[in-house]
């Protein structure tokens, strides 16, 4: 049995097809609300739906747990209720640790890439405490991943009990399907798509960095099925513990981005610069790379897909058809 946390959300259902599809049994912990979020779920049912408040009963009855992968969290860039973060992202995260610990059970875990704060300090997925320390997020959400990787390297350097593998993921830009129920939190490929799908241009922020030309933010945007990969060779590969970076390690200009979503719909290249909400203002990574040194030395292999072809692969595949649920 593998519990996946989050389990109907984007990259947790995602993942859970995958793990649906090579037969395992899983219990997913989320709630399907009254939207159309079990769509997410629809052609791959879990054996198991289970509510968030409800998963410390259920873990206290001894599962035969085989792995779990903890991708719920309130992920929002723009969330304002410190105490409900805090509970979601770090106590919960923290009592799944020591579960896990206890029970000899892997745990990989979802932080971000708004750990990263400004870049400043730099992309790299040191999880030394010293090297972790240096680094400022610029939100609340940044904060409280960042919060629960410094207490892992804590407990790690104190010599406290561990889970006998697990895994940090400082995820990237993920786009890709069954991103459908995060409102403002969508991908820009899907906002971008559902601008050009009704006639407009795609609209791009105003760069606010002095010398910075707009359109040139650039991120590291990764295809989700990129991600599920590496999530599947880490449960594949106990000998692979520690903080990752998962990003394809090529930064992309949104100007490259707006232009691969136009190309895929088959609409001429136009795009309109609009001014960056003032709530967004000083909180904007203009530029993400992952630096991938840390996860190809521990062995994965996996070649990440192009932002062209992952652009085209989401919108021809899944966007442009039916039913666009993985």
């Amino acid at each position: 049995m593998i519990v996946v946390t989050g389990g109907a959300g984007f990259i947790g259902s995602y993942l859970h097809a995958a793990l649906r599809a090579r037969g395992d049994e899983t219990v997913v912990i989320d709630r399907l609300g009254d939207g159309d979020k079990w769509r997410n779920l629809a052609k791959h049912p879990p054996d198991q739906v289970i509510a968030p408040e409800e998963l410390d009963d259920f873990l206290a009855g001894h599962p035969p747990v085989e792995a779990i992968v903890h991708m719920g969290a309130i992920s929002e860039t723009t969330a304002r209720d410190g105490d409900l973060t805090w509970q979601t992202n770090v106590a919960l995260s923290q009592r799944l640790w020591t579960w896990c610990a206890h029970r000899g059970v892997p745990l990989i875990y979802a932080s971000s890439a708004a750990t990263y704060g400004d870049g400043a300090a730099g992309f790299d997925d040191d999880g030394d405490l010293s090297h972790l320390s240096r680094l400022r997020p610029l939100n609340l959400y940044g904060w409280t991943k960042h919060s629960f990787d410094l207490w892992v390297a804590r407990q790690i350097a104190g010599g406290r009990p561990r889970p006998p593998h697990w895994a940090g993921l400082k995820f990237f830009n993920v786009y890709g399907p069954n991103e459908y129920h995060k409102g403002p939190m969508i991908s820009v490929v899907k906002v971008k798509h559902d601008e050009v799908l009704a006639g407009r241009p795609p609209r791009l922020f105003r760069a606010d960095q002095p010398g910075m030309a707009d359109g040139a933010q650039r991120r590291d945007f990764i295809w989700v099925g990129d991600v599920v990969a590496v999530i599947l060779w880490l449960l594949a590969t106990p000998g692979a513990s520690g903080l990752f970076n998962v990003g394809t390690g090529i930064a992309r200009t949104y100007l490259d981005l707006a232009h691969a979503v136009c190309d895929a719909a088959g609409v001429a290249r136009a795009v309109e610069f609009i001014d960056m909400p003032a709530n967004l203002r000083g909180q904007y990574q203009s530029f993400t790379q992952a630096r991938t040194d840390r996860l190809r030395a521990a062995g994965f292999a996996g070649q990440f897909t192009t932002l062209e072809d992952g652009i085209g692969h989401y919108v021809r595949d899944y966007l442009r058809t039916p039913d666009p649920y993985a």
